[in-house]
């Protein structure tokens, strides 16, 4: 099992992280809270967090990689599987990205101040966290009401905080306040973001990487001995964000979202009900002089969703858990027609019209402690996808000349049938086995499966602007959809091992994923982006596999009452993905990189000092045109005070201003535009930033 960790917040937003392998056995059992299960502890030091961090930094320390996209937008990765691959889901919510370059995926919906509890679970993830992912699952919860001990309603707590990073002038701000009672509580939690484009470590900007958002969030629940209810109320604004590596940007993303809880303890068992809705409206266009042009795209969608688990413990050793989930997305993609315009008009380009993509699941799971030292934990989960969409048109009804190409598809899609249905069957299983106190020993086999996207199935287009407006892998390339797609297959063997006592820890965990119809790309064609030629890539099912390894450990260098506490923290990661056929990388495989972090706490003061190292990128995918990347080492300071209610960091980035190029992040098509002589370069990363943080509770 390919588990990275767990993360709690406690009640003045610090945040704690269980060792990565015990936390393994945490996601397994964490489905059975209340259940008199006996939870094998390995015994050691805690991983613990020395600054605050935001969602994608939590993220990076829990193993997740990014590709790079808007700054409130990056792309998750495990395992070496990017976007839609990981089943993300917020309070069981499971948000689809309403876009065509997935300009708003799931992690762009919560802010960390509204954030409890993050549970990363890469490769064999429990068949009741979720299903239709093969990388991996991300479990956000933020419904997390605190209750009193008096009958009226009072103030319980508030929040306010500020952040700053001198590159890029990103301002941050976010406050919160909970009123609680006995039986009663309510809470509200907001944030709001601003940032520039940032520079490079040469100082020069990285183009289009600005943005602007906010996100509110207000909880209020009732419980009462053997029950609680809970409702959660949501809403975004993204009035713009740039993406530096797409041919359009983000100019609207508004969007509303209800999440109804219900937990109850039952005379045999508990029972765990929820109900979901989220509306997104989102819009692409331009808005600054770093790409400019008039081609606005409008994106409509609903997600539904509801969830039915009953955990049962069957004995005092083991527990049974029982689960039904329905999800449904709609989704409407128009780029309406621009005025005068003799190429976009005087149609509306219908891309996806009245699209439908529903999930219906049932699974059941079986944890057992078989003895003191041994616990298993193995289920089965059988879903139905069914996706389907309406007939659509292009700009114009020319059979003749450039936009010919769009024409014909759509009278050639109108004329398909486009409903498909795919089974899929997830199995689990894991053995957690502790050999002494200090050591624990897990093996995990797994068969995971996710069914294809609405985009993937249903991208008819041909034309050259068309194709273009497709993809979330940020190569410039332009992307072809197959209503025939099948499903992705992955059977993963992953293994782990834990050492630790009171002065240090270790963990290895390698895993080795073979993934039967794995949704790649074959070239169909090139075209020309000014001087430059990138490729026609219809989306097509093929077999890869992919494997990798994670190390890891800390030690305590010492505890006294005169120095504080030292600890020295490293860690080093390879991944491996490729096509069967061919032996060809697969894409965005990040290469061998390690970090190493000094950490000292004494007092109120917390101080932590990190060197990354990222090995070079030369493994890279020749369809996309994939760029290779240098090799590159990035020093990170921060240091944090603590004083009663009020909390104060401080921090450089980049303490070196270190140029360097991001190895997932994709070509500058912005940078491009500007000056198209080097052709589509990598996007840089950011050069030294100062930052500055300030909270305080009360």
């Amino acid at each position: 099992m390919q588990t990275q960790s767990v993360f709690f917040l406690d009640q003045s937003g610090r945040c704690f992280r269980y060792s990565a392998l015990s936390a393994m056995i945490l996601s397994c059992c964490s489905a059975y809270a209340g259940a008199p299960l006996e939870i094998i502890e390995v015994k050691g030091l805690s991983w613990s967090k020395t600054v605050d961090q935001d969602t994608y930094q939590q993220l990076q320390s829990a193993g997740v990689d990014f590709s790079a996209a808007g700054g409130m937008s990056a792309l998750p990765v495990l395992n070496g599987m990017m976007g839609g691959r990981i089943k993300v889901l917020i309070d069981g919510s499971d948000i689809s990205a309403a876009c065509a370059n997935e300009m708003n995926p799931p992690l762009s919906y919560i802010s960390a101040n509204q954030i409890n509890q993050v549970n990363v679970v890469a490769g064999i993830s429990p068949v009741s966290m979720g299903g239709d992912n093969i990388a991996g699952v991300i479990s956000i919860n933020s419904i997390n009401p605190t209750f009193s001990d008096t009958s009226a309603l009072s103030h319980h707590k508030s929040y306010i905080g500020t952040d700053y990073r001198s590159n890029g002038d990103i301002f941050k701000t976010s406050a919160g306040t909970e009123f609680s009672a006995k039986n009663v509580s309510l809470k509200y939690d907001g944030a709001f973001e601003d940032a520039n484009s940032y520079n490079d470590g040469n100082g020069a900007k990285v183009p289009d990487t600005l943005y602007r958002a906010q996100n509110h969030q207000l909880t209020a629940a009732w419980k009462d001995s053997t029950q609680q209810l809970a409702v959660k109320l949501s809403h975004q604004h993204i009035p713009f964000q740039g993406f530096a590596n797409q041919y359009m940007d983000m100019t609207d993303n508004t969007s509303y979202g209800i999440t109804l809880q219900y937990q109850r303890t039952l005379a045999e068992g508990d029972l765990l009900a929820r109900l979901n809705w989220h509306g997104i409206k989102h819009e692409m266009g331009f808005f600054t002089d770093d790409k400019s042009g008039t081609m606005p795209m409008l994106t409509d969608s609903d997600d539904y969703s509801y969830q039915l688990h009953w955990s049962n413990p069957l004995t005092k050793h083991s527990t049974l858990k029982l689960g039904h989930e329905f999800y449904q997305l709609t989704l409407d993609d128009i780029w309406p027609a621009v005025a005068d315009s003799m190429m976009m008009g005087p149609n509306d380009y219908i891309n996806i019209n009245d699209g439908k993509r529903r999930r219906i699941a049932a699974f059941t799971e079986l944890s057992q402690q078989v003895t003191e030292q041994l616990e298993l934990n193995y289920g089965i989960r059988l879903e139905q996808v069914t996706t389907n969409t309406g007939d659509v048109q292009a700009y114009n009804n020319m059979t003749m000349g450039m936009m010919a190409a769009d024409t014909i598809a759509a009278q050639a899609f109108n004329l398909r049938d486009r409903k498909q249905q795919d089974t899929l069957t997830d199995i689990t299983f894991v053995a957690s086995y502790q050999p002494s106190s200090n050591q624990l020993l897990q093996f995990g086999l797994a068969q995971k499966n996710r069914a294809p996207n609405l985009y993937e199935r249903y991208s008819w287009g041909q034309g050259t602007m068309a194709i273009t407006m497709i993809g979330w892998f940020g190569d410039a390339n332009g992307y072809i959809g197959d209503i025939a797609l099948k499903p992705e297959t992955a059977r993963t063997l992953s293994v782990g091992y834990q050492y630790s006592n009171d002065n240090w820890q270790f963990q290895l965990r390698p895993f080795y994923t073979r993934v039967s119809d794995y949704i790649d790309v074959e070239l169909a064609g090139s075209f020309n982006s000014a001087e430059m030629s990138r490729n026609r890539l219809q989306f097509t099912n093929l077999d890869a596999t992919l494997y990798g390894a994670e190390a890891s450990a800390l030690w305590l260098l010492s505890d006294t009452q005169s120095a504080g506490q030292w600890r020295l923290l490293g860690g080093l990661n390879l991944n491996r993905g490729k096509r069967d056929d061919s032996n060809e990388p697969l894409y965005q495989q990040r290469p061998l990189h390690s970090s190493v972090s000094v950490q000292h706490q004494q007092g109120a003061w917390q101080t932590q000092l990190t060197w990354q190292w990222q090995d070079s990128k030369h493994r890279v995918d020749p369809r996309r045109l994939e760029n290779t990347t240098g090799s590159y080492a990035v020093l990170d300071i921060s240091t944090q005070w603590q004083h009663s209610n009020l909390k104060l960091n401080l921090g450089v980035s980049n303490l070196l201003d270190k140029d360097y190029e991001l190895p997932l992040g994709g070509v500058n098509i912005a940078q491009y535009r500007l000056d198209n002589g080097n052709g589509f370069m990598p996007i840089k990363a950011a050069g030294r930033s100062v930052n500055a943080g300030l909270r305080y509770n009360f």
